[in-house]
């Protein structure tokens, strides 16, 4: 079938480009992957994957303080040139990222920010509650291993479902706002407070 969802991951993760270009690199190339990502690199679509390894020295510091001042978020996003730092684009991309930040409350930016300790206790609690479940031995690692998945799409920012389209994830918003601005873009850091929160 032209368009196959798992076709367009597999395109979208050796070319960075975004969903319909993908599905419509496809359609044009009869479902042939190393056709379509000629197809997209003809149309210069197959630029983000390259430019994810550059240096990204320039961005901002910007926040975000939700209506009633009760949620508060700080992120540092960069990208490789003042002149993107300053565009529409990218200005965009940051307050979105502000907003999933007060929405969705992640505590990392990606998983490899996480301390090995915090994981060996999640799985530890996992393996518990398979155990308490009354699940086969056998099978407790691999479900504690799914647990742990869905505490890294939880926590960390890159790969939470984005608030405002639900069919992509924030490392799929960074990808095709890296293919737009022509630069690497990362996000660096962020706080989130919450009025009253201990530290």
């Amino acid at each position: 079938m032209a368009g196959d969802s798992t076709l367009v991951k597999e395109l979208r993760q050796k070319t960075g480009a975004g969903i319909m270009d993908c599905k419509q690199a496809l359609v044009e190339n009869g479902d042939d992957i190393g056709k379509a990502v000629d197809w997209l690199r003809q149309k210069g679509l197959a630029t983000a994957g390259k430019k994810a390894g550059r240096a990204t020295n320039e961005g901002v510091i910007a926040s975000y303080i939700h209506p009633g001042s009760k949620v508060g978020v700080l992120i540092e996003v960069n990208c490789e040139t003042d002149f993107v730092a300053r565009n529409d684009e990218f200005q965009s991309l940051v307050h979105d990222l502000t907003l999933q930040i007060a929405a969705s409350k992640p505590t990392h930016v990606r998983r490899e920010d996480i301390c090995q300790n915090v994981i060996d206790k999640e799985m530890e609690i996992y393996r518990g509650q398979a155990k308490e479940m009354g699940k086969p031995q056998a099978a407790w690692e691999k479900i504690a291993a799914g647990k742990l998945e869905k505490f890294y799409q939880d926590s960390c920012l890159l790969e939470q479902t984005f608030v405002k389209d639900p069919n992509i994830k924030i490392t799929d918003l960074l990808t095709q706002k890296i293919a737009k601005t022509g630069e690497n873009i990362t996000v660096r850091r962020f706080t989130r407070y919450q009025l009253g929160d201990e530290e």
